[in-house]
């Protein structure tokens, strides 16, 4: 279950049923300027919240309010000039991007217009499954994927790799108040054309286009992902040149239910309460489980 509640002007989303758990919407993408006022909110606010929970983005020497924090972490790319980062880069990933340029494809900032949602929709719906998992995006109607999309235009712009005039994937950059980070809040690229590695060509348009704006840095998401061993994205990040930076997540319980939550560490995913060679072994039979889905799909198309 999952609503969106405003809190002093912030907008709060809240998720979970038997521990409900609340976070800024834009949590990750801008900084949470007045956490002891939302905390307060929540609190007067008789919303159902029991933890509330916010990241500090590039803090100083050390964490700068008063509650109990755990380790989180984001992948940056420091940006100074383009020809830094790509002398910077493993040659892989140079590879890649000339690849990219060679077999066609052509990148330039689009408008969020009807003719990027339709392109957006299309890579959604083209499988149901990615990187070994269920893809949530996909089967979803164009009017939603709208309604997603638009989030954060007054912050944002979006970048196409196209095939001609087929889009062949995007990326959707957020910045925060300062517009001096850009956040890739989404980046997708359709499977058909893999083998022009767009999403390659890509990363590298972001850090060309951050460079020429004044973006100093350029985060993908996270790095890492609690004890998950490393996969495909976090190879692609490393090849790419991201870095990891850690950052504190703070936690407030508001509730009895909260503070025994978090002391027991019941925030965290199942995963993390798992042995290391359990929570393997799960991922390779959810893997092997989506690859033979996967199969059925495609034979019964």
């Amino acid at each position: 279950m999952t609503q969106i509640i405003k809190v002093n002007g912030t907008d709060i989303r809240v998720t979970g049923n038997m521990l409900r758990v609340a976070r800024p919407d834009a949590d990750g993408y801008a900084s949470l300027k007045n956490p002891e006022e939302v905390i307060k909110g929540l609190r007067s606010s008789g919303a159902s919240v029991d933890l509330f929970t916010f990241l500090e983005l590039w803090p100083g020497a050390s964490p700068k309010y008063p509650y109990a924090f755990e380790t989180d972490n984001a992948a940056v790319i420091p940006v100074t000039t383009f020809d830094s980062w790509w002398k910077q880069i493993r040659p892989e990933a140079r590879n890649r991007a000339r690849q990219a340029e060679k077999k066609g494809i052509v990148l330039r900032e689009v408008p969020f217009d009807d003719n990027l949602l339709k392109g957006i929709w299309e890579i959604y719906n083209e499988t149901p499954f990615r990187q070994g998992r269920r893809f949530p995006h996909f089967g979803k109607d164009i009017e939603t994927v709208h309604a997603e999309a638009a989030t954060y235009l007054d912050s944002s712009f979006f970048i196409g790799a196209f095939v001609g005039d087929k889009l062949a994937g995007f990326v959707k950059l957020t910045m925060d108040e300062s517009r001096t980070r850009a956040n890739l809040m989404n980046i997708l690229s359709l499977v058909e054309h893999r083998d022009k590695a767009p999403t390659n060509a890509l990363i590298s348009h972001c850090v060309r286009v951050c460079a020429e704006r004044g973006i100093t840095q350029l985060v993908y998401q996270r790095y890492a992902y609690g004890s998950k061993p490393t996969d495909g994205i976090q190879k692609f990040k490393q090849v790419n040149g991201f870095q990891r930076v850690d950052l504190p997540r703070y936690y407030v319980p508001l509730t009895t239910v909260g503070r025994v939550a978090y002391r027991l560490r019941l925030h965290q995913p199942l995963s993390e309460h798992l042995p290391q060679a359990m929570s393997d072994k799960l991922r390779e039979v959810r893997n092997s489980w989506y690859a033979r889905k996967f199969q059925t799909v495609k034979e019964s198309a």
